[in-house]
């Protein structure tokens, strides 16, 4: 399954944009509830006045809400990455932590979001668990289970070492682009022989391309 991803698509990145740790944790926690392409709208417009803790700071809480208010509980979101900032300012001397458990201490910050920044930003092995992900560890048999912590838990058994850096990159744009919520694209599927899913739809079955 990975090798046939990997053939497809052989660096898979984030579709959020960001070019330092901290821009990609603030992505990522704006993310929550939101659509990749409506955060990057926001922080293409954020990230070029206020990119670090300090600088979020320094905007302040009302006019940070006016640059992401297009993004879903902006409200909430801001006042986290505010407190969030403060934390960063005053004990990592403004720099991301490269802990989980630092991370997970964060003001907004949970597990899945810890996964991406430690594997994205700093290169380690983690595999964060969104709802795309944890569709289709369900539905294709890869790594089932009840809840995100379980499908996180088989997938780091399931998956080669070779694959784990990547691996929640292929399965988050399989899941968005393929292997979508409400109808599977199973006709142009790479990896559909390898799929338990019983439900598999037909060519006439997916909406015209």
């Amino acid at each position: 399954m990975f090798s046939r991803l990997r053939e497809l698509n052989p660096h898979p990145k984030t579709e959020l944009e960001y070019t330092t740790p901290f821009e990609l944790l603030t992505a990522v926690a704006l993310s929550a509830q939101a659509t990749d392409v409506g955060v990057n709208k926001a922080t293409r417009k954020l990230f070029p006045v206020a990119n670090t803790p300090q600088k979020i700071l320094d905007l302040g809480l009302d006019k940070l809400k006016s640059y992401i208010s297009t993004i879903g509980l902006y409200n909430n979101k801001a006042k986290n990455l505010i407190a969030m900032s403060q934390i960063l300012v005053e004990r990592y001397a403004g720099e991301v932590p490269t802990t989980r458990e630092a991370l997970e201490e964060l003001p907004g910050v949970g597990r899945k979001t810890a996964n991406v920044v430690l594997n994205t930003a700093f290169g380690q092995p983690t595999i964060a668990v969104d709802t795309h992900i944890f569709r289709v560890a369900n539905r294709t048999g890869l790594a089932p289970g009840a809840d995100v912590r379980k499908v996180e838990d088989k997938l780091e058994k399931v998956i080669p070492k070779e694959f784990v850096q990547d691996a929640h990159h292929w399965l988050i744009l399989h899941g968005r682009y393929i292997c979508k919520a409400r109808k599977p694209d199973c006709p142009i599927c790479p990896i559909v022989d390898l799929c338990a899913y019983k439900h598999k739809t037909k060519p006439n079955e997916t909406r015209q391309r």
